[in-house]
């Protein structure tokens, strides 16, 4: 009886085998719940281009920053990119996620650009407009604040989660809620101008904090002074051989938006509409 029961054991799952002891032999743990394409899709839609306000300072670091799903992350290492790289964001700074790359186990983000490598091609192109040119890279080494990247590890395959799941894991250095009051704001702009940022572009008349809703910060900073001693600072958007926006300011306000592809001349956004 006993020899019957072993041999209809092996050929019967686990989980339907009891043993002379007693006791069932369970199958071990479901270990095939994993990311699905509509989950990868939820948080892409979630979190890209989404805005958060700065709650830990943030180094410049090209390489990802390690931040681990449980809220913990190397304090160390982080201090260690900012005496290298300086700050990219300080504590209170709205930034933007610009691009979310989902991996096996973990999750890129980058933030404001990300930081991008000196010596680059880019370095050796320069944009006309107004008459004169200049490069798209300064190919200084700055310090400024900008972009950086961090990495979500998860140490395992990533479970089903969503976008909001994944805002509550980087709560401790990314406050997300706040965008909330962002909304509000939006919302109590002139029409023409709250279309502009949901459509992420930047028209006459807006203020450098709704170019910046709009388009995110710039990848170049210029600034010069016309013949009337008027301060005047372009903000460059876009890499060639793609699109180049030129959003320029006065008297921090936008006074003109000129679109390029390089040296081939471009056309200017509409001005905003007189009430």
């Amino acid at each position: 009886m006993k020899a019957r029961f072993s041999a209809a054991c092996r050929l019967l799952p686990a989980a339907f085998c009891f043993l002379a002891s007693g006791f069932w032999i369970l199958p071990p743990a479901r270990a095939d719940k994993k990311l699905t394409e509509d989950d990868r899709i939820e948080i892409l839609r979630g979190l890209l281009s989404e805005y958060a306000t700065v709650k830990a300072a943030l180094p410049r670091s090209k390489d990802p920053l390690p931040f681990d799903s449980n809220g913990t992350w190397d304090k160390q290492k982080w201090n260690e990119a900012n005496q290298k790289n300086g700050p990219a964001a300080r504590v209170g700074d709205l930034v933007q996620i610009t691009k979310l790359t989902i991996e096996g186990d973990k999750i890129l983000f980058e933030i404001n650009g990300g930081m991008k490598g000196k010596g680059s091609w880019k370095d050796h192109i320069s944009l006309g407009m107004g008459g004169t040119t200049s490069p798209i890279s300064s190919g200084q080494n700055s310090n400024a604040p900008g972009g950086t990247n961090i990495a979500l590890r998860f140490n395992q395959p990533i479970p089903p989660l969503k976008a909001a799941d994944i805002k509550k894991m980087l709560a401790p250095v990314l406050d997300f809620e706040k965008e909330t009051a962002t909304e509000n704001y939006v919302e109590k702009l002139p029409e023409p101008i709250q279309n502009a940022i949901k459509a992420n572009k930047a028209i006459e008349g807006m203020d450098r904090e709704m170019v910046v809703m709009a388009l995110g910060k710039p990848r170049h900073k210029e600034r010069n002074t016309d013949k009337d001693g008027t301060e005047i600072e372009d903000w460059i958007y876009g890499d060639p051989p793609g699109k180049i926006t030129f959003v320029t300011f006065a008297n921090s306000k936008v006074i003109r938006i000129k679109e390029a592809y390089a040296d081939i001349g471009g056309s200017t956004a509409p001005s905003l509409p007189v009430k």
